[in-house]
């Protein structure tokens, strides 16, 4: 018996233990691992992107948000300007949906300096683009702040844009949301009407029209006018859709929908629209597999990733509506049930794959390695979908682009998953599911390839990070793997979870953590495979 043992030079640290000589650069996470601190800018971009509103397995949302919000404050005093820049860059469809963004934008505002205030005011009409997003600003500015002056500032421009027929829209299609109404808006910030069409909008807004104007007061209050009418004429609600370019939010209320209401609504439906009404559209018959018509619209809508791009449809987005469609109204709070058109299936299919921003095959090796431990089965916001089925979306799509891939799952061993770049994205989230369980190390990852010799260029690794369960560091053993098998590797580390934890050695020059669900992440996972990052 000896203690060489202990004496001898180690070159590798349990994973619920520091890094010896690094341990100023670690942090603890939540499961008892320690891993490197990714620092406040990249837990910033996490926070933007995936949010914080939805618990994960580790922590609450409540915990979450005070992070997201100690974060932003200390972001804001350090540099206001850069969080400004995270934030349109967050909200410019790359976050899983606006209100993250939203909420930072409101936390900016309070910053102290002029130089936050400046850049709050600035950033403000490209984030609250919408009335929604108006009242979603109003809510949590009523209860973070209050209404001072740069926010009264930023009220009144809204309201008084000079695209009054783009103002008209946004007030008729949002009457109301957050506890605020039109009028409310209006008499808290004071507006007056630049022009007589904003005087003409006003007056709508504060009293209503007791009687309906003879004729339409100008083409930026035309569907003010349509609503109005239909509201008197509530059977006439094909004439008022066709003729007044109603959506369903303006129809809806007043009118009487049918299966031609709802035809007429489809053949000028926004994509998002399109996207949240597939059920819906399915159950009325407007989406059969014999209307190829309307299949058609479908497909010319659904899979143009211009139209993606300029709607701001999140992959999220599509694979949440693919996975509800499905399931013909058994997943969601819809009540409706329907028989999925197998057409539909096939284009959502598609619309997932173009909505991620990818290229030509770069002709490297890569190694997915998706996270399928206990951890990644929680759900994500609002989205019905787990951290696990969005990182094997992610692996998929970025194989999808490539010739030379391996897609496997690691626990506390790396697991054969079967998913090839043929699976459907459904096919592909139901076999990485069915094996969502155990702890996490993913060291596990760099064992399997050094024991079987694979040579990857690039081995991309989807998780929450909280790896703890290993005897080794993940960077020690891409070390290791360095030494036996390929010296020039790279690792990219995709963290699903808005922790301040990364698995990325910042002293690695080859190692690269990216942030949450962005939809530009598998380009730039190909520009770094090739050096063009």
């Amino acid at each position: 018996m000896n203690y060489n043992f202990f004496t001898k030079n180690k070159t590798t640290t349990p994973q619920n233990q520091p890094i010896p000589g690094r341990e100023a650069e670690m942090i603890q996470g939540r499961s008892g691992g320690w891993m490197f601190n990714a620092g406040i800018w990249q837990m910033l971009r996490r926070c933007l992107l995936v949010g914080t509103a939805q618990s994960t397995y580790y922590a609450d949302k409540q915990e979450l948000t005070e992070d997201f919000v100690a974060v932003v404050k200390q972001a804001v005093a350090e540099n206001p300007s850069r969080v400004a820049e995270e934030i349109l860059y967050a909200s410019n469809g790359r976050a899983i949906n606006n209100s993250a963004p939203i909420f930072a934008l409101v936390l900016l505002s309070m910053g102290e300096t002029p130089e936050a205030k400046q850049a709050f005011g600035e950033i403000f009409p490209q984030v609250v683009r919408t009335g929604s997003h108006f009242y979603e600003w109003l809510n949590y500015t009523k209860s973070l702040r209050g209404f001072g002056k740069i926010v009264r500032e930023a009220g009144k421009s809204w309201l008084s844009r000079a695209d009054v027929k783009a103002l008209a829209y946004q007030m008729l299609k949002y009457q109301q949301r957050q506890g605020f109404t039109n009028r409310d808006a209006l008499r808290l910030f004071h507006v007056k009407p630049p022009t007589e069409n904003h005087r003409q909008l006003y007056e709508w807004v504060v009293k209503g029209w007791a009687e309906l104007p003879a004729e339409i007061p100008s083409e930026a209050l035309a569907q003010i006018w349509w609503y109005e009418w239909l509201k008197r004429n509530p059977s006439e609600t094909h004439q008022a859709i066709l003729q007044g370019h109603l959506t369903h939010e303006m129809a809806a209320p007043v009118g009487k929908m049918d299966k031609q209401a709802w035809q007429l609504l489809f053949q000028e439906m926004p994509i998002g629209a399109m996207l949240r009404n597939l059920g819906s559209l399915t159950e009325l018959g407007v989406l059969q597999a014999d209307e190829t018509t309307n299949l058609s619209r479908v497909e010319a809508v659904l899979n143009n990733k211009e139209h993606l791009r300029k709607g701001r449809i999140h992959p999220i987005d599509v694979l949440k509506a693919l996975k509800t469609y499905e399931s013909g109204g058994r997943l969601g709070r819809s009540k409706k049930t329907w028989i999925p058109v197998p057409r539909i299936v096939d284009i959502l299919e598609k619309a997932v794959e173009l909505s991620f921003d990818v290229v030509e095959p770069t002709g490297k090796v890569f190694m997915h390695a998706v996270d399928v431990s206990g951890s990644m089965g929680s759900l994500v916001a609002d989205m019905g979908l787990s951290c696990c089925e969005i990182a094997t979306t992610m692996a998929l799509v970025t194989a999808k682009a490539e010739k030379n891939y391996m897609i496997r799952g690691f626990a506390t061993e790396f697991r054969e998953l079967n998913i090839t770049a043929k699976d459907s994205f459904s096919s592909a989230v139901r076999k990485a599911s069915n094996q969502n369980f155990g702890g996490t190390d993913a060291s596990v990852a760099y064992d399997w390839m050094i024991k079987n010799k694979f040579k990857a260029d690039v081995v991309c690794f989807w998780t929450d990070s909280e790896s703890w369960a290993g005897y080794k560091h993940p960077s020690q053993a891409l070390v290791e793997y360095r030494k036996k098998v390929n010296p020039d590797v790279k690792a990219v580390y995709v963290t699903l979870t808005p922790y301040q934890i990364t698995l990325v050695d910042p002293k690695d020059p080859l190692s690269w953590d990216l942030a949450g669900f962005d939809p530009g992440t598998p380009r730039i996972i190909q520009m770094l495979a090739t050096g063009e990052l």
